[in-house]
């Protein structure tokens, strides 16, 4: 039989790439990157980097890049909680995982945004536990009945008790990352089993244009000590924080990862690196940073590209929307996204949820893109040969009375050739003037309540939830707080 072809596109010829890559050498090696940490600027002097300790400006040699590029694995196997499931990060394998680190959450009854609480996580993390569709987590919102001094942790700390998948986070303090690291360390039983079964990606990112705060590079050292996958995040904005074009954003955005990298490299060489970022086509009339705009899709697809060349693997911020409530641009953008990103063959793509440039979650959206993700499945799965021969037997044995809607062949194949999304109205109009003339959010708000009704399996032992809990508290204390909210399961 003929195997089936995983669909793919490219934005970029191999000629170009190559200019990209070459621009982008020569820009760490002559003008350099701004480096803000001082253990960064030492192993980089160490490594053979030029460092002016007072300006703090690196120049890294092609030379130094390739070697970074070369000891860092080209694939990264993530574990979920239990370790009974097992995700490559890596070739064209596609993982969806919530956006992260929303300040708002989208209220469907009020139709309005407000501040998350410690139970929108909860609720959160559970529905995400039971999304088929999404392989990972996130640590999606910023709880605000907490103080921001430990809001990186508590959201880690609250995801970790509520759903199993691996998790993408990140720290907003250098203090942070210790604490977080310990809580890993807790589920998995002991800092070995954490290196060889990762559970959580770290995202670093850079400031644009070509700079690494003393936070994101402390933090690009801490994960490559630790072994914990470090997601490389540069944010470039054509127009405003980097050039206007899509291929001189491209070579900054390059630069900046590249830069990254040896960073990681330096610190611990054989580190995971994932190459990412969350790019945007700076729209200039409005002063905003529109994540669904055509040109930031483009950008993201393009780089992936230039990241798989490298032989690294890769991660973009897609499948999500600027639009302010659950509608037909929230749907239009998200699809587009998830499509374009999964034909691009991007490892890991966060987003699902999110609306307003990266800054609202929203739960009937999450349930919404999923149902988006799964379609995106099916559709690079391809078209495959089912039998040998295709049709010739079946439509030789057509009779005046042959109905395919019961033959033994349509029964045999049919729920492996489709999809059956559950929110998606699939009937005739008659139908959904019966059922109420509900639109699709309305139909995700009331599956949204199905699920969490639904009773959840415990995710970690109580023996490890008491010791996450004493790693919170600790952290807590040395910020003078003294009380957390009270977590309850619903």
């Amino acid at each position: 039989m003929i195997e089936s072809i995983k669909p793919k596109i490219k934005l970029l010829k191999e000629e170009l790439i190559d200019k990209i890559l070459d621009e982008a050498y020569y820009i760490l090696e002559k003008k350099g990157v701004f480096i803000e940490n001082e253990e960064a600027l030492k192993l980089l002097h160490d490594a053979g980097a030029k460092v002016d300790f007072s300006s703090k400006i690196v120049k890294i040699s092609r030379a130094l890049v390739e070697k970074a590029i070369a000891s860092a694995p080209s694939k990264i196997i993530m574990y979920d909680i239990d370790e009974k499931n097992s995700y490559i990060i890596g070739g064209d394998n596609v993982h969806f995982n919530p956006g992260s680190t929303a300040i708002t959450i989208f209220d469907h009854g009020t139709q309005s945004q407000r501040k998350p609480l410690t139970q929108d996580l909860i609720k959160f993390s559970r529905l995400t536990q039971k999304l088929e569709n999404f392989h990972f987590q996130s640590t999606a919102l910023i709880s605000s009945d907490v103080p921001e001094e430990i809001a990186d942790c508590y959201r880690l700390y609250i995801t970790l008790q509520f759903c199993s998948k691996p998790v993408v986070t990140g720290t907003f303090l250098i203090e942070g990352f210790k604490p977080m690291y310990e809580m890993l360390v807790a589920i998995r039983g002991n800092a070995e089993n954490l290196k060889e079964k990762p559970l959580a990606i770290f995202d670093a990112c850079p400031s644009p244009p070509l700079k690494w705060s003393n936070l994101t590079a402390q933090t690009l050292i801490d994960c490559a000590r630790a072994n914990i996958p470090s997601e490389l995040v540069s944010m470039s904005l054509t127009g405003a924080t980097s050039p206007v074009t899509l291929t001189g954003a491209l070579v900054q955005h390059v630069a900046e990862n590249l830069s990254g990298l040896v960073i990681s490299q330096v610190a611990n060489p054989g580190a995971p690196v994932i190459f990412g970022g969350s790019p945007s086509g700076f729209d200039m009339r409005t002063g905003t940073t529109p994540m669904g705009a055509i040109e930031t899709m483009m950008l993201d697809s393009a780089y992936s590209q230039i990241g798989k060349k490298l032989g690294l693997p890769t991660h973009a911020y897609m499948g999500l929307s600027d639009a302010k409530c659950v509608d037909a641009q929230a749907g239009l953008e998200s699809g587009l996204g998830a499509v374009l990103a999964a034909l691009s063959g991007i490892n890991v793509v966060s987003g699902g949820g999110m609306m307003d440039f990266e800054s609202c979650q929203s739960f009937e959206k999450l349930v919404i893109d999923n149902e988006i993700c799964g379609i995106t499945y099916r559709l690079i799965e391809g078209i495959s040969q089912r039998d040998e021969p295709i049709a010739i037997e079946l439509l030789s044995e057509i009779k005046e009375d042959t109905s395919f809607l019961t033959h033994p062949h349509t029964r045999k194949w049919y729920k492996l050739e489709h999809t059956f999304p559950k929110l998606l109205d699939r009937g005739n109009y008659g139908q959904w003037v019966e059922s109420g003339k509900k639109t699709i959010a309305e139909r995700a708000s009331e599956y949204v309540k199905e699920l969490l009704s639904q009773k959840d399996e415990p995710v970690i032992s109580e023996e490890v939830r008491e010791e996450l809990k004493k790693i919170i508290e600790g952290h807590a204390k040395t910020f003078g707080i003294k009380k957390l909210p009270e977590i309850k399961e619903s």
